[in-house]
Order: structure tokens, then C-alpha cells, then sequence
């Protein structure tokens, strides 16, 4: 039997907030105690539009919005991806970072294809955060095809 070098990835979603923080500092915790990678994923939904009186406004083609948020967003997971790493030590994880467009769940889902594990925060930074668990981990929790780990919030596990 031959074992293969390459061992199936962790995937967290991250969105900036405090519970996927969380979520991530799970995850790069886990792939040192499995000597595996984490892929670190964040979707992004947001159609930007222009009214007037007149009509609908286009924005010049020279104005790429969505690179600009997607570049905008991998730095901030980038700057929450080292700050976990500084605050639990340890063997370095590799760590690759996605940033895509599309509904969260569905792009978690996705990019779970090949993975070992998925984690989530249990809310996070839409509407309705004030929920014990939000949309998108209760989406993932009944639709993953794989274990899912939802990591409470702090205030969750103070209490």
C-alpha cells in the first residue's frame, strides 16, 4: 500500500468576522494536529448598480469594481490568516486563500470538493447575526458531503 504525501485539505469560511476569526484559528489548529493545509475561502456577493431619474448609470469598463473587492478581500483574509498564526505558534500550515463570487454556502460547498473538513463559524457578518447559527453554516451543515465543524462565537462559549 503506498500513502500518499498529499493529504485532502482543511477548508474554512471566512468572511471578517469574529466568529470566523474563530473559525479560522480552528482550522490552522487542526492542520497541525493532522500535518495538513487549509484553504481559506470567501464569497462575495455584491452587485453594485446606478440609478437616476434617467435610467440605469453603467460604469466604465476602465472601473473593474470586482477585482477591487476581490483584491481588497484577500488582503484582509491574508492579515486574519497571520494574525491566527501568530496567536497559536506552532508548525506553519500552508495556507491557501480563495476569494470568489457567488452565494457563501454554495461556493463553501464547492471548494469543500476535495477537502477533509469544513469549518465555519457559527454567524456570520450578514442581516441576521444575532442568530444562534446563521444561513450559511446551517446551509452547509445539511448539504456538506463531508464533516463539518461549526465553531461557536465567544460569547457562545462564555456562557
Amino acid at each position: 500500500m503506498t500513502q500518499s504525501t498529499t493529504r485532502a485539505p482543511i477548508v474554512v469560511g471566512t468572511d471578517g468576522s469574529g466568529a470566523s476569526e474563530l473559525a479560522m484559528r480552528f482550522a490552522l489548529q487542526e492542520a497541525q494536529l493532522r500535518s495538513t493545509s487549509v484553504r481559506a475561502v470567501c464569497a462575495y456577493d455584491f452587485t453594485v448598480t446606478r440609478a437616476t431619474m434617467s435610467g440605469w448609470l453603467t460604469v466604465p469598463d476602465s472601473y473593474d469594481l470586482d477585482t477591487q473587492i476581490r483584491d481588497a478581500t484577500y488582503e484582509s483574509i491574508a492579515r486574519t490568516v497571520e494574525e491566527a498564526r501568530q496567536t497559536l505558534g506552532g508548525p506553519p500550515v500552508e495556507v491557501e486563500i480563495k476569494v470568489e463570487p457567488g452565494r457563501p454556502a454554495q461556493v463553501l460547498l464547492d471548494a469543500s470538493a476535495d477537502a477533509c473538513l469544513l469549518v465555519v463559524g457559527s454567524r456570520g457578518s450578514g442581516a441576521w447575526g444575532r442568530l444562534t447559527l446563521g444561513s450559511t453554516s446551517t446551509e452547509v451543515v445539511h448539504h456538506a458531503h463531508l464533516p463539518v465543524v461549526v465553531v461557536p462565537s465567544r460569547t457562545q462559549a462564555e456562557t
